[in-house]
């Protein structure tokens, strides 16, 4: 059958079993909506149950197409039996039909450009790298595995189980068009939202002005999550409005679904939950604790599955972060810091200054556009005149708190309704002014128009691909050509064994290649990784600083380095330790027993006499670092050698004695610094060491350090090109 059915198929099939779901959820709480409501809740409700489902199935490794076929099939089935299709609700109060005349044309025409959009082959930047790379290897592996190598792994990956259902049947285009899905959500529940308070015109006004935004209208065609995320978000704010209105307790639990399935999606949602539990205390007080309980057992089911799966594959239920609480041997605090860094302050982006009009008008550095007419957005704050104007910006501000982590527009999706409600009430109360502004937006934001302002190379929808959507042209022939990342996917899938992995340094479309990539910068063994092959490229990294601690000839029962130096950046690093006798080197011994902190699973990286391996503190050097080795019993030992590097110039050691059971006595505190000449053959060392770890390819861009090297001096690396794609070089270790 055509591909396009199965497509279709992947997408409309998951969207209905999470329907279903959520009608039954519904029926059996006995939670009474609005007729337009019911829908869009059910969505929500029935995601989230649909979603626990298939993390279960993944856990259990019972990710096959059957199983999934199956239980969608029971619960469609179920629904039918039960007439959880059927509706007797009431209607909500009518549109103003003058201005569905002026909108539903626009809708049809953003609507039917997204969805073609979302049909053609994935060609977002994360989607085809983690978001659909982590859903096409569960699939492939019938499920989760120890993976430890892939910090994206890590995350609450809610939507994505949706996506893995979808991608099922309909591999990488079915998982986008369930996105697709969330976008129409979105508007609906904001027009349901101010139906049910009583400024529908003014709802759908702003629904307008978020659905056809640049950044939303991809996002939501896209397989990212932002868009979702932010329809379950909005789900906890109408939900609570809701509660509050009819004081229902039988939307409690609903309520701590859909909170628990946002953080359950993304940890920056976590704010949902707390905008749950705060309204119910700001509008029942003292008599919210009983409601505020159920709501929060609710969300836990949605929330501790990830958590759960975190602590056993990583030893830490919120990595990648929080590193320094939860201490473990993936992911470097180093690492952590520099990321968070790098998330609040984008490469080009001048000043903090130019984020409003980056955000809405360039483009470029923040990567996507809001659109002009959110220049406009301080102007919600005229909305604190009413209630409804009150919780709007209350709810902007709660939820928009967590941008200042990651300041890419997109990150702004969430916050984005709020603000247009906000600003669509303020219009509104001039007569023909909201019509004119969503007009004005709408013209700003379809493609031929928006490319004429917008940075070039800004993140947007760029062409109508309706050909490539029906698969009328194949989809390799339209990835190859407007995706170079699909030809070094393809080229390292043709390449490699499909038992090899690939080290390389930047991300590529890992979702259209079945071999294991490895990331250098995604954890801490990738850091252990890049860390080997850079040390021949970098001369501050090799070993030529030699600190040597001589003392009396003594027995001992171990020795311990102790780093002293305070307020400096450096990270404390150390090639190699050597203990000596009577002028001569102390063999190691496996009972030895080798110590560090932090970072005490590294240590052995200072004990295996190799130049281009080292332990590092993983954060900057402060009073309380040491490495130790004890030994079973007493050795006579007169010397220790450090072999470090350069780069830690600024950190100093000191050395202890263990001269009894928990006696350490000081034996060194000014030890002799020499310079040692740089080792030779570190270039076939790495290579080879960095196979012994299981690592047999190397992939390198024409922007990564030593690409010229690599290219030039393949005998000395030991390495041999198979493969060059748009930049890129595959090398085999040979």
């Amino acid at each position: 059958m055509p591909q396009a059915f199965y497509i279709l198929f992947g997408a409309v099939f998951t969207c209905l079993v999470s329907v279903a779901s959520g009608r039954l959820l519904l029926q059996k709480l006995g939670v009474r909506l609005y007729k337009q409501e019911e829908l869009p809740f059910a969505l929500l409700c029935g995601s989230a149950l649909l979603s626990s489902l298939v993390f279960l199935l993944a856990a259990a490794q019972l990710l096959y197409k059957g199983v999934l076929l199956a239980a969608g099939a029971a619960i469609l089935l179920l629904a039918w039996k039960r007439r959880a299709f059927r509706s007797e609700a009431p209607s909500l109060s009518p549109l103003p039909r003058g201005l569905l005349w002026i909108y539903t044309p626009l809708a049809l025409l953003f609507g039917v450009f997204a969805f073609v959009h979302a049909m053609a082959p994935e060609t977002s930047p994360d989607g085809t790298t983690y978001h659909l790379g982590l859903v096409a290897r569960y699939y492939r592996e019938r499920g989760f595995s120890f993976l430890t190598t892939h910090m994206y792994a890590n995350l609450t990956q809610g939507i994505e189980m949706l996506f893995l259902y979808a991608y099922a049947f309909g591999r990488h285009s079915a998982a986008a068009l369930v996105h697709f899905c969330f976008l129409l959500a979105l508007p609906l529940l904001m027009v349901n939202h101010a139906r049910r308070n009583r400024f529908g015109p003014a709802g759908l006004g702003a629904a307008f002005l978020v659905g056809m935004s640049p950044v939303v209208t991809l996002d939501g065609a896209s397989a990212y999550n932002d868009v979702a995320v932010a329809a379950v978000m909005f789900g906890v704010f109408a939900l609570a409005g809701i509660w509050d209105e009819t004081r229902s307790n039988r939307l409690l639990p609903v309520l701590g679904l859909l909170a628990g399935f946002s953080f359950g999606s993304k940890y920056t949602a976590f704010p949902a939950l707390l905008y749950a539990l705060g309204f119910l205390f700001w509008r029942r007080r003292g008599a919210a604790w009983r409601p505020a309980l159920t709501v929060l057992a609710a969300a836990t089911v949605m929330i501790a599955p990830w958590l759960i799966k975190n602590s056993i594959v990583v030893a830490n239920p919120v990595s990648p972060f929080f590193n320094r609480v939860f201490e473990n041997p993936y992911v470097n605090v180093s690492f952590e810091q520099e990321y968070s860094q790098s998330m609040r302050n984008y490469p080009g982006l001048k000043s903090h200054w130019e984020i409003p009009l980056e955000v809405t008008i360039r483009g470029h550095v923040l990567n996507g556009v809001l659109g002009p007419v959110f220049l406009l957005a301080p102007l919600s704050a005229l909305a604190l005149r009413s209630s409804a104007g009150r919780r709007l910006v209350a709810a902007g501000i709660c939820f928009g708190a967590v941008y200042a982590a990651n300041i890419g527009t997109r990150f702004l999706i969430p916050s984005l309704p709020y603000v247009a409600l906000a600003m669509a009430l303020v219009f509104s109360r001039l007569r023909g002014v909201l019509p004119v502004i969503v007009l004005v937006h709408a013209i700003s934001a379809w493609p031929p128009v928006l490319k004429k302002y917008c940075a070039p190379y800004a993140w947007r929808l760029d062409e109508f691909r309706l050909r490539a959507a029906l698969r009328l042209e194949p989809e390799a022939d339209f990835l190859s050509r407007k995706w170079p990342s699909y030809a070094v996917a393809r080229m390292i899938e043709h390449s490699m064994p499909p038992d090899a992995s690939v080290l390389t340094f930047i991300q590529t479309g890992e979702a259209y290649t079945a071999r294991n990539i490895v990331v250098a910068y995604q954890s801490a063994f990738g850091n252990e990784l890049g860390g080997i092959l850079w040390t021949p490229l970098v001369p501050d990294y090799q070993p030529v600083r030699r600190v040597e601690f001589a003392f009396p000839r003594q027995p001992l029962l171990g020795i311990r380095l102790r780093q002293t130096s305070a307020g400096t950046p450096d990270h404390w690093t150390v090639n190699e330790v050597r203990l000596g006798d009577a002028g001569k080197e102390l063999p190691r011994a496996p009972d030895w027993r080798l110590r560090a902190w932090p970072n005490p699973w590294g240590v052995q990286s200072a004990f295996d006499n190799a130049c281009v391996t080292r332990w590092s503190s993983w954060r900057p050097a402060n009073p309380d670092m040491f490495i130790s080795v004890e030994f079973p019993a007493p050795r006579n030992v007169e010397s220790v050698v450090v072999e470090t590097s350069t780069d830690v110039a600024a950190t100093r050691m000191e050395l202890d004695g263990l001269t009894a059971p928990e006696q350490w006595l000081r034996l060194v505190i000014q030890p002799k610094e020499t310079q040692l000449p740089p080792p030779l053959g570190l270039r076939r060392e790495a290579t080879q060491l960095i196979k012994e770890k299981g690592i047999g390819y190397l992939l390198v861009h024409e922007n990564d350090l030593g690409s010229a090297d690599f290219a030039q001096k393949q005998d000395l690396w030991g390495i041999a090109l198979v493969g060059e794609s748009h930049g890129y070089r595959l090398y085999r270790i040979q």
